[in-house]
């Protein structure tokens, strides 16, 4: 009889290049003082990170899988994953620079949005927040939270910063099919993430996959910390259907998002070394 693997892994986490609240380094040490065998550092739209997150795995021993998660045009919400992605690709690099100015906006938007609203948060507030990280909304929900306009990130998101909310920012760099290009050019390979924020009906879903699939995608997020078993059922059933793979991760944030545990999530969550290990299969 084989032997079970008993190893787990997060394949999706943030650090505080973006919205976390851990330094890449720390967060590769949480993730091997949590039980984890691997972990990718997998900041918004930077790879600032992945450098330090590797030199830290080798050194306490860990296996660190160099990622991004990309964020790309949407009615709602599209996130593109990229794992095994070259750190020094000056590509990558070159549309990070792009990339960081979009997003820059994008917060400016959403702290205009909630000044008109009566919500006092300013872009450099946020700047200072992000440390000179990546600006992101977490940052802005850690303010409001602070200044006692909401009772939680969690709570300033629900109300004020997620899609169709009133301060909600469309504005994106690129579109799902130039991120998907992008991580190939960074001789990566891109994978859909949490695909309930599409909040796409079923038939819309299948269409969507189908295409990203036609367009190179690798992959989609098969475990991650918000599925309902019946998510995971049809999410696992388009993997099949197109010849995808899965990932897996808890969208893992520190002090930003607290009731997130990384490589559990808000419950027992565990993912399998299986998964990284097929992955690794290109």
């Amino acid at each position: 009889m084989e032997e079970q693997d008993f190893r787990h892994i997060d394949l999706h986490t943030h650090s505080i290049c973006s919205d976390g609240s851990m330094t890449p380094r720390e967060l590769v040490r949480h993730a091997k003082a949590s039980g984890l065998s691997a972990v990718a550092v997998s900041d918004h739209d930077t790879a600032d990170g992945v450098k330090d997150a590797l030199d830290e795995g080798e050194k306490i021993g860990i296996e660190v899988i160099p990622a991004i998660e990309l964020s790309a045009k949407s009615a709602t919400e599209t996130h593109i994953l990229g794992y095994f992605i070259d750190p020094d690709s000056k590509i990558l690099a070159d549309a990070v620079d792009e990339i960081r100015q979009v997003r820059s906006e994008r917060i400016g938007e959403t702290c205009l949005m909630l000044r008109e609203h009566g919500i006092d948060v300013k872009i450099e507030e946020v700047r200072a927040a992000a440390k000179g990280g990546i600006l992101c909304r977490a940052h802005i929900a850690r303010i409001m939270t602070d200044k006692g306009y909401s009772s939680s990130p969690k709570e300033a998101f629900a109300e004020w910063l997620n899609v169709g909310c009133p301060c909600y920012s469309e504005s994106q760099a690129l579109t799902d099919t130039e991120a998907i290009r992008l991580i190939r050019d960074a001789e990566g390979d891109a994978y859909l993430a949490h695909l309930h924020l599409t909040k796409k009906p079923s038939a819309e879903l299948d269409a969507f996959v189908a295409r990203l699939a036609s367009e190179g995608l690798c992959g989609i997020e098969g475990f991650y910390t918000d599925y309902t078993p019946e998510m995971e059922t049809e999410f696992r059933g388009l993997a099949a259907k197109y010849k995808l793979k899965l990932s897996g991760g808890t969208d893992f944030h520190g002090t930003f998002k607290p009731h997130i545990r990384i490589g559990a999530g808000t419950g027992n969550l565990k993912i399998p070394y299986s998964v990284l290990a097929d992955m690794k299969k290109r």
